[in-house]
């Protein structure tokens, strides 16, 4: 059974930076795509940032040459660089791993970690 285990978040100063990290295990399973998304009370939860297996990114327009996405095939670990952050960058932050299923696609999520941004 796939894992995604996060780490990093917290509190952190307007114009500050901060990263997030997260491992899957418990599965063979490649994954196509490896990302994060993010979620404030009463909103949907919205792509942040994703990085596919050939190293294409996709990067919400709001977090466009702030926050860097990167990842390593082999260990199946994703890594969010945000810098210069700011208060409406306050949310909870979601890993994601997609992989290829049975005429399907299978989403896979960690378990959410807060970033407050705030002076």
């Amino acid at each position: 059974q796939v894992q995604l285990v996060e780490s990093g978040g917290g509190l952190v100063q307007p114009g500050g930076s901060l990263g997030l990290s997260c491992a899957a295990s418990g599965s063979s399973r490649r994954f196509v795509t490896m990302g994060w998304y993010r979620q404030t009370p009463g909103k949907a939860r919205d792509l942040v940032a994703q990085i596919t297996n050939s190293g294409s990114t996709n990067y919400a327009d709001s977090v466009k040459d702030r926050f860097a996405v990167s990842r390593d095939n082999a260990r199946n670990t994703v890594h969010l660089q945000m810098n210069n952050l700011k208060p409406e960058d306050t949310a909870v932050y979601y890993c994601n791993a997609r992989a290829w299923g049975l005429s399907r696609w299978d989403d896979y999520w960690g378990q959410g970690t807060q970033v407050t941004v705030s002076a």
